[in-house]
């Protein structure tokens, strides 16, 4: 792997040199990519959008995960890989022993430097059952490392509508809020109508037959009659915890 800050040293030289203008070299910063066989990584991402790119383990090999989450790195990133199978997290860690995993999510984190608190407040992940534990721990862990202070609720489902009713204080306290629920999906419709706050809605791939492998949950939390109820695909933690820490960065 080349020097990942040889550009960056190029850049500032036609900088200084007067070769470029500053919105110039902003351009080139903000579009910068590495290049290579099977990947064109984005290690500019953070400048434009304020997250880091984060990689997709299902259907990678482990070297290709590998030479990614080094990639991002060495670019100065936190180093996210979802949806990693263990197997292929014990060949990444064989190479990339700093990396973190997190077995529930299966998800791989190598993180850079020290963490910041990003966030104006507290996401809040609430799980209807432990059965949705794979789920919004992946929308915790990365909510954490995308900077936010991230508080967990689990197995708190409405088939014991009380265990929610209990917890009113938390939701009251959180700045957003992210519900993991299979089955029907009634839990972000409750959680909805007990806060002010916006509730982002995953639904699971939990439930028996008539679940559909999550499709009754998608349905019933975008059919949700609660106001501030916006909806991810069926198991998407990870988008479930991107749009919220944009939520929480907003003064």
């Amino acid at each position: 792997m080349s020097d990942p800050n040889e550009k960056l040293r190029a850049l500032l030289g036609d900088l200084r040199d007067g070769k470029l203008d500053v919105d110039e070299a902003l351009s080139q910063l903000q579009m910068d990519v590495t290049a290579g066989d099977f990947a064109t990584v984005d290690t500019s991402r953070p400048l434009r959008t304020g997250m880091p790119e984060v990689i997709y383990g299902s259907g990678k090999t482990a070297p290709q995960i590998a030479h990614i989450l080094k990639t991002l790195h060495a670019a100065g990133q936190t180093a996210l890989a979802t949806r990693v199978s263990e197997e292929k997290a014990a060949a990444v860690l064989a190479v990339c022993p700093e990396v973190t995993w997190h077995p529930v999510p299966r998800l791989l984190e190598w993180r850079h430097g020290s963490w910041e608190d990003r966030g104006q407040g507290e996401v809040l992940v609430v799980c209807a059952g432990t059965s949705d534990l794979p789920v919004s721990e992946e929308a915790a862990v990365v909510a954490e490392a995308f900077g936010n202070r991230v508080r967990r609720l689990t197995d708190v489902g409405v088939a014991g509508l009380h265990r929610i009713l209990r917890r009113q204080e938390a939701l009251r306290e959180a700045r957003v809020i992210i519900v993991c629920a299979g089955m029907e999906g009634a839990l972000a419709s409750v959680v909805s109508g007990l806060t002010d706050r916006p509730v982002i809605a995953v639904p699971t791939s939990v439930g028996y037959g008539a679940a559909f492998g999550g499709i009754a949950a998608l349905l019933g939390m975008l059919n949700s009659c609660a106001p501030g109820v916006s909806v991810v695909n069926i198991d998407n933690g990870f988008g479930a915890a991107y749009q919220a820490s944009l939520i929480n960065r907003l003064t």
